[in-house]
């Protein structure tokens, strides 16, 4: 259990979810961070960089990571059951390095709609102290829920940047979908920065956090304090209250609909969240919306691009953003479409369901959900697997249908199908075997890493016993290298 005098503040939470980042500083008395840095130049000048072996590599940076105020931190914003993603990468700007590009990361070659209720969060780590000419890591503040800024050339880009520094043992936690780069590194020494992501593995229903204050309270300068106060109510646990304003005219419903395609970005999101404070009536204007939308999405958004640079998921819609901000009332209509002829649209509402989590009609929309496993379209075989995970609930029927896509064509598919096992407690051992060749055959390497995963929620001796004999013959020795092989 985490101690209160390390989880984050409300202000902190509030920071997070407006700014989208949070600081925390580890101190420890033994030089460890000097110790990490002379490791990484030992590592880096042998062999290179490790790339996702960095931690196997050093494995004391693993104390960074358990460090109670970092422990604390992605407590508060992930929930208690974080886990650290093996995705991994060691960051040098030497002396002379020049601006990077403005870009967010994709997830981690999936390809995720990218949620305004983030599940994901990144860990930037200097091991040396930083200043502003050393190459810090800016980021632009407030934009993490923008798919576009001025421009990723760092020369003509006109929003606001704050970099990143710190002391040696900073830890910058940030949003996933922040915008970031390394900066240009004027001064005479290197800058190490060691990037590793982490991911919430269970819905919130309760503030994981110092909480102080359970209601929202508005930001100065936040120009989204809608969608920040349905970020912060989501991560309290709470359902989004029924709404209905019958006195909003159908003009200016037609108006909030126009403006989810409006060329800014700021008026498609405030539209989005805008709905919220109508409710129930809008929730067919919105479906047709979604309809609309996610046909034009689908030809556009699966191309590479700033924001996606593996291509995006075709169900990142305003209207996708405002269904969710509704809350269950859009439920029912949105399981109807899980049956509509064309896929985009099916791939959409399976997504908005998992976004959601519904309660009342949370065995409806799973049983849907699992018909939809078996979609003659990847992409909503993709989104109805993650949405499955969300929600939580292990049936026979769910367990089934998952065990078929451990070998679907799609490496994306067989990986979100192998996170969502990863998220259901169960005790099948029959699925134990299909586990086990996941986790030394599959020729993804995250697919590979969710497949221990699951294998380890199977509470039996026996799947302790697998996964005990799995890392046993794969076990990674950091001592040998090429010059000690033995």
């Amino acid at each position: 259990m985490t101690s209160k005098n390390h989880l984050l503040s409300d202000e902190d939470i509030r920071h997070f979810i407006t700014r989208g980042y949070v600081q925390v500083q580890t101190d420890f008395e033994d030089n460890l961070h000097q110790q990490i840095y002379d490791q990484i130049e030992r590592v880096f000048g042998m062999e290179g960089n490790p790339g996702n072996n960095v931690l196997p590599r050093i494995p004391n940076i693993q104390e960074v990571f358990a460090h109670p105020k970092v422990v604390g931190a992605l407590t508060s914003l992930l929930g208690e059951n974080y886990i650290i993603h093996p995705h991994r990468y060691c960051h040098l700007r030497n002396p002379g390095s020049g601006d990077q590009s403005w870009h967010k990361d994709d997830y981690i070659f999936d390809q995720n709609v990218r949620h305004h209720r983030f599940r994901w969060v990144m860990a930037f780590y200097y091991p040396q102290d930083v200043t502003v000419d050393m190459g810090a890591t800016a980021t632009l503040p407030s934009r993490q829920y923008y798919n576009t800024i001025s421009s990723t050339n760092p020369d003509e880009t006109t929003e606001n940047e704050v970099k990143l520094c710190g002391k040696a043992g900073t830890v910058s936690i940030v949003n996933f979908d922040v915008w970031h780069r390394g900066s240009a590194n004027s001064a005479d020494k290197k800058r190490y920065m060691l990037k590793f992501q982490f991911t919430r593995m269970k819905e919130p229903t309760r503030p994981t956090w110092n909480i102080g204050n359970l209601e929202w309270e508005p930001v100065e300068g936040d120009k989204h304090n809608e969608l920040s106060r349905n970020v912060w109510n989501w991560l309290c646990g709470k359902r989004t209250p029924v709404c209905n304003q019958p006195s909003v005219s159908q003009k200016e419903v037609s108006k909030l609909v126009q403006n989810l395609s409006d060329p800014n970005e700021t008026v498609r999101i405030n539209s989005a969240y805008a709905f919220s404070n109508i409710g129930t009536s809008v929730v067919e204007t919105l479906i047709e919306s979604l309809k609309s939308e996610s046909f034009l999405s689908y030809q556009k958004a699966i191309k590479p691009n700033g924001t996606n640079p593996q291509g995006g998921n075709p169900s990142d819609l305003y209207s996708g953003h405002a269904l969710a901000g509704l809350g269950e009332v859009a439920v029912p209509k949105l399981i109807q479409i899980l049956n509509d002829p064309n896929w985009w649209v099916r791939a959409a509402a399976a997504d908005i369901i998992g976004n959601i989590v519904p309660v009342e009609h949370q065995k409806e929309a799973v049983s849907e959900l699992t018909n939809r496993l078996q979609d003659s379209e990847w992409w909503v075989r993709r989104n109805a697997t993650e949405a499955l995970g969300y929600i939580g609930v292990t049936t026979q029927h769910v367990l089934d249908q998952l065990k078929f896509l451990l070998d679907d064509s799609n490496e994306l598919v067989r990986r979100n199908a192998l996170i969502t096992l990863s998220k259901l407690v169960h005790t099948k051992d029959e699925m134990i075997p299909m586990l086990v060749e996941k986790i030394t055959n599959d020729n993804g390497r995250y697919v590979r890493f969710y497949a221990m995963m699951a294998l380890r929620q199977i509470k039996s001796k026996k799947a302790e016993e697998a996964l005990f004999h799995v890392l046993l013959s794969s076990r990674w020795c950091a001592l040998t290298t090429a010059e000690t092989p033995f």
